[in-house]
């Protein structure tokens, strides 16, 4: 009786020193989550950024890419208008030189007329116009007379009409002249058009590739910048998963000394029954524990370690069991994020919260409301993803939950 007494106040006295050193132990393991948290944080509002900044970049190229393409069906287009009227100004060309060897034939047809003409008044002007009196005095009857009139009258009208077929030559000659020098301007001045604006055209198409290479070069620069922070997010991330799983064994660790010293002082033997958890919230499982297909497509497929329970956003999740809270902050792909340790080895995750109940080194309750359904992180719609972690490890919560 005396040694059990002797060894309860050494142990009385031991146990401060003991619980001291491992409060600041763990004092200092949350002081390095907090500033791994910080710093993961910081890199994920950088990674945030520049993912803008590539979103903005790869918009920019698709514009300038498709303005190019616009002007390059410009360029198609004229260059098609100027094949037509390069046909067109070979049919007016051919044309115009049939039609000059008609308009030669026109203008000696009427020098020829005009030369009749001229000879026929200089005749007149010199003899007098007494041919016609001739004939109709040399008749030598009634008859004859007639005869001779109706020749005459004939030959009067046959002069008549070359004198209008004459005019409407000399108006015939003139439209077609003037008709085809029209045409063969305007032909001209369309061609002339037409080439500036390929030239133009052309100018622009290279100025707007030059762009797109500009941009594509920004793009891709900013695309290996975001490749090298989602790198350094996940070492950063695995280095705060690191520093949880050590977290957890130290919490482990705390319980099980706690539960000796129980033991020790009052014969309380240590549990190893297997814990039970609670649901956190009701609603259906939208996405199952192990291998499933990325819901974020690409066609891959990812392992998915826990359970997603489909919820709408701000209802609020429970602690699954009894336990402390060693995490509770933004946690990578997680979003805002809290983790409970629960003894045993056993801690749960609660994801993608929209907002947070507890904080750091908080026993909390089963039942106990410790956050609320959001879809911060990558999430794909409002849900609770929850998580059971056996030594570090994801386990399938659909084992333990009752």
């Amino acid at each position: 009786m005396n040694r059990r007494l002797a060894s309860l106040m050494a142990l009385a006295t031991l146990l401060p020193f003991v619980l001291g050193a491992t409060a600041g132990h763990r004092n200092s393991i949350d002081e390095r989550i907090r500033a791994q948290q910080d710093h993961m944080q910081a890199v994920q509002q950088q990674l945030h950024r520049k993912k803008g900044e590539l979103q903005q970049a790869q918009v920019k190229v698709r514009d300038l890419q498709s303005q190019l393409s616009d002007t390059r069906h410009a360029i198609d287009a004229t260059r098609a208008h100027l094949r037509v009227l390069e046909g067109q100004t070979r049919s007016v060309e051919a044309r115009l030189a049939w039609n000059k060897r008609q308009l030669d034939a026109a203008v000696s047809s009427l020098d020829l007329h005009r030369r009749a003409l001229e000879g026929r008044l200089v005749s007149i002007y010199e003899k007098g116009d007494l041919g016609y009196l001739d004939v109709l005095l040399g008749a030598t009857s009634f008859a004859d007379f007639v005869e001779r009139w109706e020749d005459l009258r004939l030959i009067v009208h046959a002069n008549q009409v070359t004198v209008r077929q004459r005019r409407a030559a000399e108006e015939r000659v003139t439209a077609l002249r003037h008709d085809l020098e029209s045409n063969a301007a305007q032909l001209a001045d369309a061609r002339q058009r037409q080439e500036q604006t390929q030239r133009q055209l052309n100018a622009l198409a290279d100025e707007r590739t030059q762009l797109v290479a500009a941009a594509q070069s920004q793009r891709n620069r900013v695309a290996g910048q975001v490749a090298d922070l989602e790198g350094l997010s996940a070492q950063e991330e695995a280095a705060l998963e690191k520093l949880i799983v050590e977290r957890q064994r130290e919490e482990a660790e705390r319980l099980e000394r706690e539960r000796r010293a129980r033991a020790i002082a009052g014969g309380e033997a240590p549990a190893g029954a297997p814990i039970a958890l609670s649901w956190p919230l009701s609603g259906p499982i939208t996405s199952p524990f192990g291998l499933r297909a990325n819901p974020f497509g690409g066609g891959r497929m990812d392992f998915h370690p826990g359970i997603d329970i489909g919820a709408p956003t701000g209802a609020t999740i429970a602690a699954a069991a009894p336990g402390r809270v060693i995490y509770a902050g933004w946690y990578g792909g997680y979003g805002k994020a809290i983790i409970v340790d629960h003894g045993d080895n056993v801690a749960t995750l609660y994801g993608h919260c929209s907002q947070i109940f507890v904080n750091v080194g908080q026993d909390v309750q089963r039942g106990q409301a410790i956050g609320a359904v959001g879809m911060t992180g990558m999430a794909t719609g409002p849900h609770l993803h929850f998580e059971v972690r056996v030594n570090g490890k994801p386990t399938d919560p659909t084992a333990l939950l009752h």
